[in-house]
């Protein structure tokens, strides 16, 4: 059958339609990646010790910063020390797990086709506290070393997800309402606990709160290339199969038609979700919200697709923490806040007027 001209035409305008969208996609992902590198610089600069900050004196100018940066300072001197050794792991930190959580609550959020889904909603972060916790109470800490409590949070983590899992498991095949209540009870089981932990350790649980409202103020080289693994592979994972998670939101049935295998995607998606949140909370305590308002906001300005939200949300998580991060350590002069009340505070009434909007007909349903 011969093409008519309207045929072609209709083509044709699909055709660039398809590019125009494609060339805005990448023009997206190179602002979110210039805000991030922005953010990032703003972030090493900023500290009580200046250039940028509430510290009197200002120990640092912004000649001797730019000049540690591009490598024309002392690479010995206390600048240097101070930016390349303190801030710079501390950025690459928080940028690492804010992008962790935000990507792993964009696809907790699709598999369980529930935007209050986030990547703690199967009991990552009360498993983790219950190591945490367990660690410095038995004394481990103090004895073994300051990787025993992150190590002790880790496992218990992924030992409460894989407990959350069987119980919604049935013959195989994943219920993901059963899964979402069996993880709002073992948590609260959790927390019961970590309390009860909290209150045995009488005085020493002072050394717990910071890592409970979560925390970078610890970070350094180590911790960043260690956690760096399990997130840069999870992400990979998650992006590679955004399709699949597109499908997944039509439903169970529709998905299976279009060629994925909703179990085989549900159980991948669980598992990656819950290693990179608990490698996050194991080295930055239970910092909350990024992974429930991360990809609403994203879904917001970008759409459903998560091949394009998965990018976007990673990217902006990273910048978010970060952002959050700065503010944490300079907002009170002379002391430093925990980063996870910043994040709440941020995300707490931008979550509330999401919901408003939701339900009055001006965002997404």
């Amino acid at each position: 059958m011969r093409e008519t001209g309207a045929d072609k035409n209709a083509s044709e305008s699909q055709s660039d339609r398809s590019r125009s969208s494609e060339s805005a996609h990448a023009l997206y992902l190179v602002g979110l990646v210039a805000l991030l590198a922005a953010v990032s610089f703003v972030s090493i600069l900023t500290g009580t010790l200046g250039p940028i900050g509430p510290g009197e004196p200002e120990k640092i100018s912004l000649g001797e910063a730019i000049e540690t940066l591009i490598g024309d300072g002392d690479g010995t001197g206390f600048a240097a020390t101070v930016i390349w050794e303190i801030r710079v792991p501390r950025i690459v930190l928080a940028g690492l797990i804010g992008a962790s959580l935000a990507c792993a609550g964009t696809a907790m959020q699709a598999v369980f086709r529930n935007p209050m889904a986030d990547p703690f909603i199967i009991g990552v972060s009360s498993g983790a506290a219950v190591g945490a916790a367990t660690a410095g109470v038995i004394g481990l800490t103090a004895v073994v070393g300051a990787f025993t409590a992150p190590l002790f949070a880790f496992f218990s983590a992924l030992l409460t997800v894989l407990v959350v899992y069987q119980m919604g498991t049935i013959r195989g095949r994943v219920y993901v309402e059963t899964l979402l209540l069996s993880g709002v009870a073992v948590a609260a089981f959790l927390g019961a606990l970590v309390s009860f932990l909290i209150y045995f350790a009488g005085n020493d649980y002072h050394e717990l709160i910071p890592w409970l409202l979560g925390t970078l103020s610890s970070a350094d080289w180590n911790d960043a290339v260690i956690i760096s693994v399990p997130i840069l592979i999870g992400v990979l994972v998650i992006f590679l199969y955004g399709r699949d998670l597109n499908a997944l939101l039509l439903g169970e049935e529709t998905a299976h038609n279009l060629g994925a295998n909703p179990e085989s995607v549900k159980k991948l998606m669980l598992g990656v979700a819950a290693l990179m949140t608990a490698g996050a909370v194991a080295f930055a305590g239970i910092i909350g919200f990024i992974g429930l308002i991360v990809p609403h906001m994203m879904r917001l300005v970008f759409g459903a697709d998560h091949r394009m939200l998965i990018p976007t949300s990673t990217l902006f998580g990273a910048s978010f923490l970060i952002g959050a991060d700065s503010l944490a350590r300079t907002v009170i002069p002379g002391e430093e806040l925990p980063v996870g009340i910043i994040t709440a505070l941020c995300g707490g009434p931008f979550f509330l007027y999401l919901l408003r909007k939701s339900r009055t007909g001006g965002g997404p349903q």
